[in-house]
């Protein structure tokens, strides 16, 4: 073996060392030693903005290394939004793992018109919540009073925990409003009522004033409010909460039913966003007493009940 042969083997070798070497380190963690820090992954955000993030707060060395690592797992575009504690002591291994499998809180969205029995679902599916935290949740959930809203909430919480924490946003929410319906003599239980009758009725905010006025107007000519609903959420079960209402429906004998039953139902039948209980207190004042969507979801208006027959011809038959 020749003298440059043995030389350009070395030199070889040493290349292929200190390559192996680099790529080894970058599966290493960025720090011997750290406690560890709670990172909070949005909403949306995709592991191709998440990963240089963590490249540039240290907690990873290589954004490759790690992409490399998911994919060898198999959790690649598995890390879902939450909440994680994360050290920049753990290896790309290590730290892959727990953003994939163990969140300490996750995010759960909340949309506006659920029954609070839906939103215990909605808990259970997001959070694995027991049966009887779910109960739990239940029991000390009070309806229209659970904000509908984008909530970080840790494993640990209970059912009473939760439904206290959605309670204290929806306070916190409506104070304005609150304060704004006193000036207008509206009791804070007849706008949380209100508001969620709208809620369901209205197919967008935009027509949430218009809608409300004429809620209003059939609440001070002393006339059924009539409100499908209504009659829904007194019917509503397990598996089927806001059922198809038939003709023989409207007589369903509950404080909720607003065809038997003049002026507001017992009490409030999904929990309101912001907007809807605004709108009960800045509703648009008119003469309309009925209105009708066609299967746009446009609304119809009428000021008497030979025009809303009219209406009810024209765009749903």
């Amino acid at each position: 073996m020749s003298k440059v042969f043995k030389i350009t083997l070395l030199v070889v070798v040493l290349f292929l060392a200190v390559n192996l070497s680099f790529f080894a380190m970058q599966f290493f963690a960025p720090q011997a030693n750290a406690e560890a820090e709670r990172i909070v992954v949005n909403p949306n955000t995709s592991q191709q903005e998440l990963l240089p993030k963590l490249k540039d707060q240290g907690y990873i060395k290589s954004v490759w290394a790690f992409e490399l690592v998911l994919k060898i797992k198999g959790w690649n575009n598995k890390i879902e939004p939450g909440a994680y504690y994360v050290s920049k002591s753990m290896n790309t291994w290590k730290l892959a793992d727990v953003l994939v499998n163990r969140p300490s809180e996750k995010w759960v969205v909340v949309p506006e018109g659920l029954r609070k029995e839906e939103i215990a679902d909605l808990l259970q599916q997001n959070l694995d919540l027991s049966d009887q935290a779910k109960k739990e949740f239940i029991d000390n959930g009070k309806e229209g009073y659970l904000f509908p809203d984008s909530y970080l909430l840790d494993l640990s919480y209970s059912g009473k925990e939760v439904a206290q924490r959605m309670t204290s946003r929806f306070n916190e929410k409506a104070a304005d409003v609150f304060k704004a319906a006193t000036k207008k003599n509206i009791r804070n239980d007849t706008l949380v009522i209100l508001a969620s009758l709208l809620q369901r009725e209205a197919a967008n905010e935009q027509e949430m004033p218009t809608i409300a006025g004429v809620i209003w107007n059939r609440l001070d000519q002393k006339m059924p409010l009539q409100i499908d609903a209504s009659v829904q959420y007194a019917l509503g079960a397990e598996g089927n909460w806001w059922p198809k209402i038939t003709s023989a429906d409207y007589k369903t004998d509950s404080p909720y039913n607003t065809y038997t039953n003049k002026g507001k139902p017992a009490g409030p039948i999904c929990n309101p966003g912001l907007e809807a209980m605004k709108a009960v207190v800045s509703y648009q004042e008119s003469d309309y007493l009925y209105y009708v969507h066609d299967s746009q979801g446009q609304v119809h208006l009428a000021k008497t009940y030979q025009e809303q027959l009219s209406n009810i011809e024209k765009y749903l038959k």
